[in-house]
């Protein structure tokens, strides 16, 4: 089985640059036929009139889904594009992340049913972020590792991401100590079982509630598919002004109680109900 209608879940707030750069990203895609869903958290007229830019070049099926700004609601907005969407899977990625030109292709051909995939990224340097242009995008050369080097990007092992040999790719994959977890730069599963988990949980701020979801779906009986060598995107460097302690032991205490009880379902999520006897292991 494979999907039948694909979504690529972007959240965004107030980083019109950036999104630009990734709306080129998804232009330059080799496989076409996706819904681009744009998961707004707030953002002002900057971020609208991006949207609208690429409305008008026709290049890209898009829906803009939007609330009002009452601080980070990233789960909330999320919440509300899972719901009014009619694709049947899902790929999760942020408005900071250019994919890579295979990027759809791949997540397409991977998706299993019982299974969400893992992907990749690398994080690049603020200078380097700043470098690239629309038409470095649509040449692909931004996944060039000598291009990256030239740029300014140190070396590391994380480069090996970008590699080109895809027996190498699939060793490093299967060798990797890295569990295959939910993270919101890329990872994708189908929409079904994501809502029979009810989607994000609301309670949770910055700071793993991505991983959040992928912990419920484990519980769910879903499997991770290790797949950050295979497919990745590049994630610009920018601020963060809602990161802090205080978020992140909440959410720390969140996860270990989903892992305590074994429970899938998200009781403040896209339906606001409470647990019933179904929603654990």
């Amino acid at each position: 089985m494979k999907p039948k209608k694909i979504g690529v879940v972007i959240t965004t707030y107030n980083q019109p640059k950036w999104l630009k750069n990734v709306l080129f990203g998804y232009e330059a895609q080799r496989h076409s036929d996706f819904t681009v869903i744009i998961a707004d958290d707030g953002s002002g007229q900057p971020t609208r009139d991006v949207i609208e830019f690429f409305k008008a070049r026709g290049k890209l099926r898009i829906e803009h889904v939007w609330h009002e700004d009452k601080g980070f609601q990233k789960c909330q907005i999320l919440n509300k594009a899972i719901a009014k969407t009619e694709c049947d899977y899902l790929i999760f990625t942020d408005g900071d992340c250019i994919p890579e030109p295979d990027f759809i292709s791949l997540h397409e051909s991977l998706a299993q049913p019982g299974y969400f995939l893992s992907g990749g990224y690398v994080k690049l340097t603020t200078p380097v972020s700043e470098k690239i242009s629309e038409a470095d995008i649509a040449s692909g050369v931004i996944f060039n590792l000598d291009w990256l080097k030239t740029a300014g990007q140190p070396s590391s092992h994380k480069l090996w991401k970008l590699i080109k040999n895809k027996t190498l790719k699939a060793i490093l994959n299967a060798i990797t100590p890295t569990k295959a977890t939910w993270n919101g730069m890329n990872s994708s599963t189908w929409t079904a079982d994501i809502k029979a988990c009810n989607g994000f949980n609301e309670d949770m701020q910055y700071g793993g509630l991505d991983r959040e979801l992928g912990e419920r779906l484990y519980n769910h009986g879903l499997k991770g598919k290790q797949v950050r060598y295979s497919v990745n995107c590049l994630h610009l460097d920018h601020p963060r002004a809602y990161d802090n302690p205080e978020t992140w032991k909440k959410n720390y205490a969140i996860r270990n109680e989903v892992k305590r009880t074994g429970r899938f379902w998200a009781e403040n999520g896209i339906a606001k109900t409470a647990v019933t006897e179904n929603s654990t292991k």
